[in-house]
């Protein structure tokens, strides 16, 4: 619902001077936040956000917690409230329909969506699986160990190969790469087994999401709205955090900076978005603090939608430019204390007592402070919220089906592939760890001798050194062990050098930086 070119009308102020109150798209990159108590309206109000950046063009991806966002895929009805509002804001209620296309962790109310392991990275995958620190560095190393041997973890399988394979050789790998401790890998191998139960093996795998497919716009130059069922995945928090988190990140590393755009080129909603910082450590706070204010640049705009301001850090919070308060309950000492604080966060109006608001707000308003043509916030307004044009409420199954049979997408993620990766590579390698006992290098003091009487072979063109007056003999292949502490001395031995070549690179959140 537009009021105006490069504007969303998202309502009216309600003060002596009414007036409209738009987001300018130049500046929607610059974030925002819709908060509020359950029930006062923070999804119509994300559902007016949305289609009002379809209808300018910019697609849109939102997680659709209660299953009620899928209703703008279908046009809503002329119910006496919404043309009531409408007539209150000036404008004729119009009942519209937006391009949509449905997503899925498990694949079932919409295409399947997946990453990789290694996209995921061990900084997300650790909280995933709720490891402690010992547990994390450990699973640094195999992450470490995989990148040193061009090992694609893709899926779980690969993962527990990984792990197996650590296990297995922990002795040799702990002298290079710090302890490799039995008990860590034990609790990550029991993790990974609880997260497989919970359904994430459908998440971790390929296809992998082609970031490309979130960017369409329609044959009327709407963009299409990216909606993810989440009300299973809601069941499972970190999950569903992560998941994000890592979309996010991947937003983050994929998109060429742009620099101030006239309009973002993606809007993302993070609703729920207490879940991402409940028990988070600090380094990945820090990461995320990072990406918000840098992914700006990218033509990206986050908005975060939960229950109170102060469920965002202030970090974060001091980024998000543009707010809708919706109501907030002042019962208890904790709750008025909520209150103030969400006051404060607002460039205070003499009319009226923000705080006093915030608690007095019926359905349908809000508070409101967009950011202007300068870049600073407005003074904040009491508000109606505009009527969304689509329906409010979910869709049928039977219309969902339908959706996701027109959809521009179909067939290209459904079916899960299986290529090679690491687990088919250590199965196919692991007969190397059958080499004789007494192979050069073992015998020769260790770990340090293993790894020189190696090199020394390949140095040597392939033979060992034999001891003074013998004969020179041919070496038995390298176990998979030696391989692997071979390549991590010969990645070593590159990052010494001016050229860093094709390494791997991980990126502020711990997945693979693609280059």
């Amino acid at each position: 619902m537009a009021a105006g070119e490069g504007t969303i009308l998202v309502g009216r102020s309600t003060g002596p001077q009414p007036k409209p109150e738009v987001l300018t798209l130049r500046l929607a990159n610059r974030h925002g936040l819709v908060a509020g108590a359950t029930g006062t309206g923070k999804t119509v109000t994300l559902q007016v956000l949305a289609e009002g950046f379809s209808n300018a063009g910019i697609p849109v991806f939102a997680a659709d917690i209660k299953g009620d966002l899928s209703g703008l895929a279908a046009a809503g009805e002329a119910k006496p409230p919404f043309v009531k509002r409408a007539e209150e804001l000036g404008i004729a209620y119009e009942p519209d329909r937006f391009p949509t296309i449905f997503w899925d962790v498990f694949g079932e109310q919409g295409h399947p969506i997946r990453c990789t392991v290694t996209e995921m990275g061990p900084l997300l995958l650790a909280r995933l699986l709720e490891l402690n620190d010992i547990q994390e560095g450990v699973l640094n190393i195999a992450f470490r160990v995989a990148d040193e041997n061009q090992w694609p973890l893709i899926d779980l399988k690969d993962l527990r190969a990984l792990l197996t394979f650590l296990s297995e050789n922990a002795k040799e790998l702990s002298g290079t790469y710090g302890n490799v401790s039995g008990a860590s890998i034990g609790a990550i191998q029991r993790a990974l087994l609880v997260l497989e139960n919970q359904g994430a093996d459908t998440f971790l795998g390929e296809p992998a999401l082609d970031l490309k497919d979130f960017m369409r716009t329609d044959r009327e130059g709407r963009g299409f709205v990216n909606v993810l069922a989440a009300d299973r995945l809601m069941q499972r928090p970190r999950l569903y955090a992560s998941f994000l988190l890592w979309l996010l990140s991947e937003l983050f590393e994929q998109l060429p900076e742009v620099g101030d755009l006239d309009k973002p080129k993606l809007v993302f909603f993070f609703d729920e978005a207490h879940l991402l910082f409940n028990d988070a450590p600090k380094a990945l706070l820090d990461a995320v603090e990072q990406v918000v204010r840098l992914i700006r640049s990218k033509g990206v705009g986050v908005y975060f939608v939960t229950q109170n301001p102060l469920d965002v850090p202030e970090t974060v919070l001091g980024q998000l430019g543009n707010r809708v308060q919706h109501a907030l309950r002042a019962f208890t000492p904790r709750d008025q204390r909520a209150v103030r604080a969400a006051a404060e966060t607002f460039r205070q109006n003499p009319g009226f007592d923000v705080g006093k608001a915030i608690t007095e707000l019926a359905v349908g308003e809000a508070l409101v402070s967009f950011l202007e043509a300068k870049g600073t916030p407005s003074v904040v307004e009491r508000a109606l919220i505009a009527p969304p044009q689509g329906r409010v409420g979910p869709l049928t199954p039977a219309e969902r089906a339908a959706i996701l049979q027109q959809s521009p997408l179909r067939g290209k993620y459904d079916e899960a592939v299986d290529n090679e990766s690491a687990y088919e590579m250590l199965a196919r390698r692991k007969h190397l760890d059958a080499a004789p006992a007494e192979a050069a290098g073992r015998s020769e003091g260790g770990l340090s001798g293993m790894l020189g009487g190696w090199l020394g072979g390949i140095l040597g063109g392939g033979e060992a050194a034999a001891p003074k007056g013998k004969g020179r003999s041919r070496r038995p292949p390298p176990s998979l062990a030696e391989q692997v502490i071979g390549n991590a001395a010969r990645s070593m031995a590159r990052k010494v050098g001016t050229e860093v070549g094709d390494a791997i690179l991980r990126n502020v959140l711990g997945g693979l930086t693609k280059r």
